[in-house]
């Protein structure tokens, strides 16, 4: 029962948020720590795999089947860690209309939980929609000035990419005995290599838009940028993680012989995406967009290791997921407390903070480090395993991947300089330091980076449950 409990105390809190509107803030706050604290019960008392089936739609072949693995502890683990820190990281940040606010946050939560436990194509499909919707309404309502054109090509990109899944996994129900959509049968399909190649095809899409992998990227920056900085880091820090678990679970066991004949294709156009999404980073003035195109270039590598077909590489991949969520949202917080207190988004505008804002800068400058994947940090840990499995896959993806290390330092800390360092400015100057609640979940962060950096051990007993 603990898969449905992961979905039903957000999605409960979500609904009640709408019509206990005074409340809903506090009833968002107390549902998030109650996922997190029943996601802590399941990794420290449960053993084995967490599931539970219901014949959800008998007449349609689909069964409401949940479950946790390996894969899915990790990415649950993070989604339930994502919001109270998020909640509590921007608690200084005030809404219009609060209460729809964080009742459609909840329902985000609610939608990214029943993706990651998700054992039946439909009902997958079904939560993929569920945690898209919500944050087109978050996107659109409380984004920036030009939020309605970046919220639509988002709804246009993600639309297109769903309508290709459900076509796939339609196509796939047919070909089980019984018209089936559960993970189980899908794995044992006999497809030819022409119906896998087409299938690999429309789930690839699907998942590479939501990741975003070049060429299909060009709808994350701008809604990074125009989304609140809130529901920002609930699209970099957890939601992008959809596509790549769509690859792990979904796509390779289900189309294996068209995913090897890909192999070679993802590979060159996820290194195109790493190298071009750092240029651009390494040129960009806004901070919104310099930390959406890093994440780009982050998932890239994600993306291209999977396509080795390596298991220590994808064993890196999975501790990634975790660790790349929790830097970004470590970033997307000071982003936002940087925001709030100057109203600027430009670097050149900025300067001087760790004079002002000492805390924050502390904080800051160890999770930018973090997201460079310094060594004994968390992200070193993936980012090492990753590109060992590069190496042996090929030498040279190895090396073109490996520049992008380079110029993530080079864009990392230009950031950092001109945001802390310097002199200050008219909009910098009267800036204080962090609240009490910004410090803890920051030091929640760091204190992550640092454990996980020195001591991985927890984290890939928790990949093996």
């Amino acid at each position: 029962m603990i898969p449905v409990l992961l979905i039903a105390i957000p999605l409960v809190a979500g609904i009640l948020g709408f019509f206990v509107k005074k409340q809903s803030k506090n009833i968002a706050w107390l549902a998030s720590i109650a996922t997190l604290s029943v996601m802590l019960y399941s990794i420290a008392f449960t053993t084995g795999n967490t599931s539970f089936t219901y014949n959800w739609l008998p007449s349609l072949g689909a069964q409401f089947s949940v479950g946790l693995n390996g894969l899915g502890n990790i990415l649950c683990l993070l989604t339930a860690f994502a919001f109270p820190i998020i909640f509590v990281g921007t608690s200084e940040r005030k809404y219009n209309n609060e209460a729809s606010f964080f009742a459609l946050m909840m329902l985000s939560q609610a939608g990214l939980m029943g993706v990651f436990v998700a054992m039946d194509g439909l009902l997958f499909y079904f939560f993929w929609e569920l945690a898209l919707i919500p944050v087109y309404f978050l996107c659109s309502m409380w984004g920036g000035q030009k939020r309605i054109a970046a919220t639509f090509k988002f709804f246009i990109y993600t639309f297109v990419g769903s309508l290709f899944m459900l076509i796939a996994l339609i196509y796939l129900s047919t070909k089980t005995e019984g018209g089936s959509y559960a993970l189980t049968d899908l794995y044992n399909l006999n497809l030819s290599l022409k119906e896998q190649n087409w299938i690999f095809v429309l789930l690839f899409v699907a998942f590479a838009i939501k990741m975003p992998i070049f060429p299909l990227h060009t709808w994350q920056p701008q809604a990074y940028n125009q989304a609140p900085t809130t529901v920002t880091a609930v699209l970099s820090g957890v939601m992008v993680k959809m596509g790549l678990l769509g690859v792990l679970r979904w796509l390779l066991p289900i189309v294996p012989n068209a995913a090897h004949a890909a192999a070679n294709a993802v590979m060159v156009f996820s290194i195109i995406g790493i190298l071009y999404a750092s240029l651009i980073a390494i040129r960009q003035n806004n901070i919104k967009r310099l930390i959406a195109y890093s994440s780009i270039a982050h998932i890239g590598l994600m993306c291209a290791t999977l396509f080795t077909f390596n298991q220590q590489g994808t064993q890196g991949v999975i501790i990634q997921l975790f660790s790349h969520g929790v830097n970004i949202i470590g970033l997307w917080i000071c982003v936002d407390i940087i925001e709030r207190k100057t109203g600027i988004k430009k670097l050149d505008e900025l300067g001087g903070l760790a004079k002002v804002a000492p805390s924050m800068a502390i904080f800051f400058v160890i999770i930018a480090l973090a997201n460079i994947a310094l060594p004994l940090t968390n992200a070193f840990v993936g980012e090492f395993l990753m590109f060992n499995a590069l190496f042996q896959y090929n030498v040279w993806a190895a090396v073109f991947a490996g520049i992008g290390i380079i110029l993530a330092a080079v864009y990392t800390l230009g950031m950092v300089q001109k945001v802390l360092y310097g002199s200050t400015n008219a909009a910098t100057q009267n800036v204080t330091d962090i609240s009490i609640n910004e410090k803890g979940a920051l030091a929640i962060i760091v204190l992550f980076i640092l454990l996980v950096g020195i001591y991985s051990t927890p984290m890939f007993n928790i990949i093996n449950k």
